[in-house]
């Protein structure tokens, strides 16, 4: 178990940690603020010690999942189905760099306020930027903590979404083409951690067929 943190089961004993999540949960949800930085601000902003263990991101989920059902029932729906149909839109404009979805966005959690995350897969880390570049689409890059927490170069863009009224931050994470076995492991709860655009299309089916069947029973 990481230092500073709080297993999953540990942490559901641990009222501390499950007010933590909470606050974490609010945070992420209503300010699209980053999970870790989310966590340290509940922190703060609880006014406990600087030290003190931090729940497992499988705690915070189940959090922002409630957070999401409690307040956000009628809106994230749509939101969420926005995003993933603009993550399938550049998943099929870098279909050549075998990208799979990620994070909020793939596990159902995001809101307009959500980044979408993509991993792409490539035989050449530059091939990437040079198809942007090719597409006329400005970037930023960086640096974020990938696959078993190594360091992996990031393509950040900006993407107008009329649906939602504003941009969308994307960013393109860059692995070797040879990662790609690996990032398809089971994470902690036995799912898929990132899927393919067949994966991501089946997902928008299951929730129109949801938001049909609630409309239905209203």
């Amino acid at each position: 178990m990481a230092p500073g943190r709080l297993g999953h089961n540990r942490a559901m004993d641990h009222p501390i940690a499950l007010e933590i999540a909470a606050t974490a949960a609010r945070l992420i949800v209503e300010e699209g603020q980053d999970w870790g930085a989310a966590k340290r601000r509940a922190v703060r902003e609880l006014g406990l010690p600087a030290r003190t263990p931090l729940p497992g991101n499988e705690v915070v989920e189940d959090a922002v999942r409630e957070h999401i059902a409690l307040f956000c029932a009628d809106t994230q729906p749509f939101e969420l189905q926005t995003l993933r149909a603009l993550a399938l839109q550049w998943m099929q404009r870098l279909d050549a760099f075998h990208p799979y979805l990620c994070g909020a966005v793939w596990y159902g959690t995001a809101t307009r306020l959500s980044d979408i995350q993509l991993a792409l897969f490539c035989d050449d880390p530059k091939a990437a930027e040079i198809a942007l570049i090719n597409q006329g689409v400005d970037y930023q890059v960086g640096q974020v903590a990938g696959l078993h927490g190594k360091g992996v170069d990031v393509l950040g863009l900006d993407v107008r979404c009329d649906a939602l009224g504003g941009f969308v931050g994307v960013h393109l994470m860059i692995y070797d083409h040879d990662d790609l076995r690996g990032a398809l492991r089971p994470d902690v709860r036995g799912r898929a951690p990132r899927g393919d655009a067949q994966a991501v299309r089946r997902l928008m089916q299951a929730g129109e067929a949801a938001t049909n069947e609630t409309a239905r029973l209203r």
